[in-house]
C-alpha cells in the first residue's frame, strides 16, 4: 500500500480524499492544511505520494525536496490555468473534478490534461560557457568579464555572476547591484515563470551586447539560489543570449549536498557546453588546480570533453624561464592536461581595469592580457561554433596555446 499525502486547495478535496481512501493500493495518511504541513509528512517518511493544487511554495525547490525524499508528486488542477502552473513546473495535471482520476494518478501514472492551446516554439537554445576554478583566487571573475566583452562584440551576452562565496561581477564593472538579477531569475524559475524577457528584465545593461545578472550582494544569501531553480532557468539563460558566461565559485561538492552552498556551482558545470578551468601560475596555485581538476571529473560527468584550461598571471619571477613552457609542462605531467591557453601577468591592463570598474580589453585594448583573453575568447567561439567538445586545435599560430610535449 502507497501511503498519500493531500494538499489541495479545492471544494473538491472531500471527494478526492474519500476516492484515495476507497483505493485498494493506495492508504490515505493526512490531509494537510497546506504545503509546508505535507512536506512535513513526506519527512516522516509515511508517505510515497503526495497529491497537491498550485499553491504557495510550490515550486521546483519543493518538488526537488519532495524528489530527494522519494515522494511522487500528483498535480490537481481546477482548471486550464492551475493547469498550466502544474505544467510549467514539469507536473501533468490531473482534473480536482475527476477524484477518481486523481487517486489512479497517485496508483501509478498521472493522467494528462489536454490544454486549450499548444505551446509555442521555443527559440533557437544558446549556449553557456562556464568560468570556473579552485579556491585562492586565480582570476575567474576576471576571465569571466574578459570573455563576455569578447563574445559581445559579436553576438548578444549574458554575463552571470554565480559565485555564491564572493560575487564580483557588479563590483568589477561597476554596476549598481542592491538588486540581485539571478536571485530575481532564480525565484521567478521556482515558480516555473523563468523565460527570457524575465532574464532581460533583471539584468543590468554593462555595454552593447552584454547584459549581467548581477550576483548576491551578501554570500550568506547563497541559499536564494538553488540548484532545482537553475535547472529551469537554464532554457531562458540560453533563450536571452547567443552566450551566456558564468562565474561560478570554487567550491565542488557531490550530489548528497547538491541542495547546500555549492550546489550552485556543479549545477552550472554540469549545464554548460563548455567549462573554462582557471588556474594561476604560482606553485600553490598550480597544486590546488591540479587537485581540484581531479574532484571536477569526478563529480561533473563528461566535464574532460567539455574542458578548456588557461593559467592566468604567468611570469618568469614565479615559474622560471620560459614560463609557458614551464607551466605547460606541469600541467601535462600532473594533471593530463594536453593544451592550456596562457594569460600573461599584466598589472598595469589589470590596475586601469580596476581603476575604470571595465573590462581588460575596454581599459587596455592593447594589453598583454587583454589579447591573450582575446585568443582564448576565439578557441572557446570556435569549439562552439563546430559543436565538437573535444580537443580541438587552435585556428593559427597566433591564436597557439602552449602545448606539452
Amino acid at each position: 500500500m502507497t501511503g498519500v499525502v493531500i494538499a489541495v486547495s479545492s471544494q473538491a478535496e472531500d471527494a478526492i480524499a474519500a476516492a484515495i481512501a476507497a483505493h485498494p493500493d493506495l492508504t490515505l495518511v493526512r490531509r494537510c492544511a497546506d504545503l509546508a504541513e505535507a512536506l512535513a509528512a513526506a519527512s516522516a517518511g509515511v508517505a510515497g505520494v503526495a497529491v497537491v493544487s498550485p499553491q504557495r511554495h510550490l515550486d521546483r525547490v519543493t518538488l526537488g525536496e519532495l524528489a530527494h525524499m522519494r515522494v511522487r508528486v500528483v498535480g490537481v488542477a481546477l482548471d486550464d490555468r492551475d493547469a498550466r502552473a502544474l505544467a510549467a513546473l514539469g507536473l501533468v495535471a490531473v482534473r480536482a473534478d475527476d477524484p477518481l482520476a486523481v487517486a489512479e494518478a497517485a496508483a501509478s501514472a498521472p493522467a494528462e490534461l489536454e490544454l486549450d492551446e499548444e505551446p509555442e516554439p521555443s527559440p533557437p537554445a544558446g549556449r553557456i560557457v562556464a568560468v570556473w576554478g579552485p579556491t585562492g583566487a586565480p582570476g575567474r571573475t576576471s576571465v569571466a568579464v574578459g570573455l563576455a566583452a569578447e563574445f559581445s562584440r559579436t553576438r548578444p551576452t549574458l554575463l552571470v555572476d554565480l559565485d555564491t562565496y564572493g560575487a564580483a561581477v557588479a563590483q568589477t564593472l561597476a554596476l549598481h547591484d542592491d538588486a540581485p538579477g539571478i536571485a530575481a531569475v532564480a525565484r521567478a524559475a521556482a515558480q516555473g515563470e523563468a523565460d527570457a524577457a524575465t532574464v532581460r528584465r533583471h539584468s543590468v545593461r554593462a555595454a552593447e551586447n552584454l547584459a549581467v545578472l548581477t550576483g548576491l550582494p551578501r554570500p550568506g544569501r547563497w541559499a536564494e539560489i538553488a540548484p532545482a531553480a537553475l535547472e529551469a532557468a537554464w532554457p531562458a539563460m540560453r533563450a536571452a543570449a547567443a552566450v551566456t558566461v558564468i562565474d561560478c565559485g570554487f567550491g565542488l561538492a557531490g550530489p548528497e549536498s547538491a541542495s547546500r552552498r555549492d550546489g550552485a556551482t556543479v549545477a552550472a558545470l554540469t549545464e554548460a557546453d563548455l567549462v573554462v578551468a582557471v588556474a594561476t601560475a604560482e606553485p600553490v596555485g598550480m597544486q590546488r588546480f591540479v587537485d581540484a581538476l581531479g574532484d571536477l571529473a569526478d563529480l561533473v560527468p563528461g566535464v574532460k570533453e567539455r574542458l578548456i584550461v588557461t593559467v592566468n598571471r604567468v611570469r618568469r619571477s614565479v615559474a622560471g624561464p620560459n614560463p609557458e613552457r614551464q607551466v605547460a609542462d606541469a600541467l601535462a605531467r600532473y594533471a593530463g592536461v594536453g593544451q592550456a591557453w596562457m594569460i600573461p601577468w599584466d598589472p598595469r591592463t589589470a590596475d586601469l581595469a580596476a581603476l575604470r570598474g571595465a573590462s581588460w580589453r575596454e581599459a587596455a585594448p592593447r594589453g598583454a592580457a587583454s589579447h591573450a583573453v582575446g585568443r582564448l575568447a576565439d578557441a572557446v567561439a570556435e569549439r562552439l561554433r563546430e559543436g565538437d567538445l573535444g580537443d580541438t586545435p587552435a585556428r593559427s599560430s597566433e591564436a597557439e596555446p602552449a602545448l606539452s610535449d
